[in-house]
């Protein structure tokens, strides 16, 4: 490739090259035509060196700031107010400027007896000059280019936008502007009655969202896009029931993210309804500026990082800037994928340097446990790593003892010998009355929680032993005083995570069937990942003594419903295209899991609750060593007795 091919080949680059040139031709024209109408046509020679310089000056200025605003970085096909205004900005401040300028110099030989009115008639004919070269291809687009392409195209497809808001507006932006486009827009639908009626773009606002089947039916509407944000889901299942019943079957959404109105909105954000936006419960209130307070530059480590809850967990930390970020797990491929996911994430956030270290580490290995920390001295610790799959979990009670208790204690008697602040441990639904191994253990894992939070734990679990005197014996022990705060955060299942049934259901859907469900009446609590790991790090920002937090997670699902409405989405009709098949309960399962019972007290947080689990006192020290015998001699009947026995 020439030189030449190098540097021109890129059109945002050529892009670039064409509003620089047009620019700086347009700002020297403004700068003469100010001259030329403040002296009504007029100009004495005497002032063309004058010209000469003004244009000298205010062509890099201008140049300058449109810079600084970004302008030459713009898409022009979708200018909009936002746009003009920066516009308008960059003009002022430019013209401003040369005003200072102008005035520091008015006893230089070139610019005494300078016209000031020139600055302000030249300012606003190059407001007006640049802003109508910027207009022109958004004109093309929207007028002669795009009426064409209308009349020429009888092969369009049909659709309705679900949201005449800011987001709505902007993607019908996009789809007008965009030529070839294979969709033909008919129009929008929004509750808001100020907007019935209303055009955008030319675009009428046809109705309520009650009113979809009347309007898909008038219109010939083959698809629809939910372009709605902050709508909660509730609203969007019934727009979703509504273009069923009007046999429309291609359904999009824009994701339901803060940042889609603060980029440009195009079809590439589209995606399929998921069962997340069908079954995802109202937001809960956040408090971010608690939450500020002890994760915003501090070192924060993360066990089980690579899992569900603890990657969104990652990226959500990484967005109140923290000092560093340790990753910790135990599986090397998960944590491969997890170190180029967040780093990806970094370089697209606010952060400057990259705080992000991965660690490939064992929860029970107390040396290396032990290592990171004194290497890192992490101030806060969230710990999501544990065993999960209740299944597994009753064939192996020795590995769920090892790992959810031991592996909990050795990382929460390691915070405190380096006196992190916080330690927040995961929790589930399943330590509730417990009745799987699995649950057990993670109830277990609050006790501890809690114990360590009330005395420091044991010299004999994990602290380094007293130092021994000149004689030989041991100096006494220390009264411990607990510096770590520790608190654990007990929700239900969460919607697409890792070995959850909703992606189990999906590869069966995309195998033919049959889906399989344990039982019709089982029921369970579900949260997007999202929402569970806002709720864990509000935890951290309360919790300060031991508490166990639970949320009041609203309606339980059914998982056969559940089933039902993945099939839909999938675009089959449950028990006709897809069987759906009982396998029974298995051991350990419930057909009903608790959520929070009647030791509770309300918090600060509205649907954010405490469990009071008592003190365990000296009781915990007993129940580690009989656990830790058991372990030692491999009995598995002994330590499924002992998890059953303390589950309350």
């Amino acid at each position: 490739m020439s030189l030449g091919n190098k540097i021109f080949h890129r059109t945002a680059f050529k892009r670039t090259i064409f509003f620089l040139l047009c620019d700086i031709i347009l700002i020297a024209l403004s700068c003469f035509l100010g001259f030329l109408l403040r002296f009504d046509g007029a100009i004495d020679p005497k002032y063309f060196p004058m010209i000469k310089a003004f244009i000298g000056l205010a062509a890099p200025l201008t140049i300058i700031f449109f810079a600084i605003e970004r302008l030459y970085s713009i898409s022009w096909s979708f200018i909009s107010i936002r746009e003009i205004i920066k516009l308008g900005r960059a003009i002022v401040l430019s013209f401003a400027s040369l005003g200072a300028i102008l005035f520091i110099l008015k006893d230089h030989e070139l610019f005494q007896g300078f016209p000031r009115s020139i600055i302000f008639i030249s300012a606003s004919i190059a407001f007006f000059s640049t802003g109508t070269l910027r207009f022109a291809k958004r004109i093309y687009l929207y007028g002669i280019k795009n009426n064409r392409n209308n009349n020429k195209d009888a092969s369009k497809r049909n659709i309705l936008i679900v949201g005449a808001g800011e987001t709505g507006e902007k993607l019908a932006r996009h789809i007008i502007a965009t030529p070839n486009i294979l969709y033909s827009l008919k129009g929008f639908i929004d509750d808001n009655p100020m907007k019935q009626g209303v055009l955008i773009h030319g675009i009428k606002v046809l109705g309520k969202i009650e009113e979809l089947p009347k309007i898909v039916a008038q219109k010939e509407i083959k698809e629809i896009i939910i372009a709605m944000p902050s709508a909660l889901p509730k609203t969007i299942k019934e727009t979703v029931e509504l273009a069923r019943q009007a046999k429309i079957e291609k359904i999009k959404i824009l994701p339901g993210t803060k940042e889609i109105l603060e980029e440009k909105v195009s079809l590439s954000n589209l995606r399929e309804i998921s069962i997340e936006d069908l079954l995802g419960r109202d937001p809960i209130d956040i408090d971010t500026h608690a939450i500020k307070e002890y994760i915003t530059d501090k070192i924060v480590l993360v066990t089980g990082a690579a899992g569900s809850i603890g990657s969104v967990l990652c990226e959500q930390i990484l967005k109140f800037k923290p000092k560093k970020l340790i990753a910790l797990d135990q599986r090397e491929t998960a944590l491969f994928y997890l170190k180029r996911d967040l780093n990806k994430f970094w370089k697209n956030s606010f952060l400057a340097e990259n705080p992000l270290d991965f660690v490939l580490a064992d929860i029970c290995d107390k040396n290396k446990i032990d290592k990171i920390f004194n290497k890192f001295h992490p101030n806060v610790v969230f710990h999501a790593a544990a065993y999960k799959h209740v299944p597994m979990m009753e064939d192996a009670p020795d590995e769920a003892v090892k790992n959810n208790i031991f592996g909990t204690l050795n990382v929460g008697q390691t915070a405190l010998k380096y006196n992190a602040e916080k330690f927040v441990m995961v929790s589930t639904d399943k330590a509730i009355n417990p009745t799987s191994i699995m649950g057990a253990s993670k109830r277990m894992c609050e006790k501890v929680c809690v114990w360590l939070n009330q005395s420091g734990g044991s010299p004999k679990w994990g602290q380094a032993p007293p130092p021994a005197s000149s004689a030989g014996r041991s100096e006494p022990v220390p009264s411990i005083v607990p510096s770590t705060k520790f608190c654990a955060v007990r929700f239900g299942n969460v919607l697409g995570s890792q070995g959850s049934v909703v992606p189990i259901f999906q590869k069966q859907i995309e195998k033919g069937g049959p889906v399989e469900v344990t039982d019709s009446e089982m029921k369970r609590y579900f949260m997007v990942t999202a929402e569970a790991c806002l709720l864990i790090m509000q935890a951290g920002a309360i919790g300060n003594s031991g508490e166990v937090f639970v949320l009041d997670m609203g309606k339980p699902v059914k998982i056969l419903d559940l089933a039902r409405e993945m099939i839909r989405l999938a675009g089959y009709k449950p028990d006709v295209d897809i069987p759906i098949v009982f396998t029974g309960i298995r051991q350990g399962e419930k057909l009903f899991e608790e959520i929070v019972t009647e030791n509770e007290s309300p918090t600060k947080y509205e649907k954010i609750f405490i469990s009071h689990l008592g003190n365990n006192g000296d009781d915990m020290e007993r129940i580690l060593k009989e656990f830790k015998q058991a372990l030692l001699e491999m009995d598995k009947e002994r330590i499924k007795e002992l998890l059953m026995s303390r589950k309350h």
